[in-house]
């Protein structure tokens, strides 16, 4: 239910997996494709779910999920509603109590993936929700791509999808301000990306230890002490500045490095800024 690019995505996939395949869609039209591949078109939303225990939900936000399925003719009685729209943590267990209320099984999931790696392994999409649920339909869900199961608590696939974001975004700002940099000296960004690459790939490999660090709540400077981190994050603000390149981000790094060694966290490692990250922005 929902024929967006990603949901147009998603039914072919199952479709390619050899699934007998309904949809649906506020506008008709964009079932062509998928009906000349062998998708079957429900006229309303009540019809859609008559066609099969299994339904893939994917709207443009969950406010659209509970106008279509919260109409007075729609039955989800028995249904599974697997629901992929994007939201927060709190709309989705909201919108667990409500379809069980209604009397369906809900699991909640995430897309970390485009419509075109949709079907490959490339494509990862996560759920969140009781975990029989998952593991019953866990053959047919895998024909959309690399699925895993969270938990039970069905905020943890949305979580999960804001702190890939988080990731996501820090990383390509990261690498756009070494490129910025660059490119004063005449450093094209061809020639930066792959040392970027292989630095993000360094700094990587530093997780698992950090977050044992985190988990233990001792932050022992093993490497380096986060008052030397702010001595080099002064330098990049100080080169930024003198090449004429924004210095927003940096002062965003020194300024939360500064508050931690400020509550005397100097000689402890990077990774004891994580109580200045668990603080309201405010704070």
């Amino acid at each position: 239910m929902g024929l967006g690019l990603m949901g147009q995505a998603l039914a072919g996939a199952f479709l390619k997996a050899g699934h007998p395949t309904t949809v649906w869609s506020r506008t008709a039209a964009k079932a062509d494709q998928l009906l000349a591949e062998g998708a079957e078109l429900a006229p309303t939303v009540a019809d859609a779910l008559k066609a099969s225990p299994l339904a893939v939900v994917c709207l443009t936000d969950y406010r659209a999920v509970h106008e279509v399925l919260g109409a007075s003719e729609v039955d989800l009685e028995g249904t599974l509603l697997i629901n992929l729209t994007s939201g927060d943590s709190a709309q989705a267990r909201e919108t667990a109590r409500w379809a069980g209320q209604r009397g369906a099984r809900y699991l909640d999931g995430a897309i970390m993936a485009v419509p075109p790696v949709i079907g490959t392994e490339e494509a990862v999409i996560l759920h969140s929700g009781p975990e029989a649920e998952f593991e019953a339909h866990r053959a047919t869900l895998g024909a959309l791509g690399t699925v895993a199961h969270l938990g039970p608590d069905h905020g943890l696939a949305s979580l999960y999808d804001v702190a890939g974001l988080a990731m996501m975004w820090s990383v390509l700002n990261a690498w756009l301000q070494g490129t910025a940099l660059l490119r004063t000296a005449g450093v094209d960004a061809a020639a930066y990306a792959p040392f970027a690459q292989r630095i993000a790939a360094g700094v990587a490999g530093w997780l698992p230890g950090y977050a044992e660090q985190i988990n233990q709540g001792s932050f022992p400077a093993e490497v380096s002490a986060l008052e030397t981190d702010a001595r080099a994050m002064a330098h990049l603000i100080e080169e930024s500045e003198a090449v004429g390149v924004n210095a927003e981000l940096p002062r965003l790094f020194k300024a939360m490095a500064d508050r931690a060694i400020a509550a005397g966290h100097g000689g402890e490692q990077y990774p004891v800024l994580i109580e200045e990250f668990g603080k309201p922005g405010d704070a």
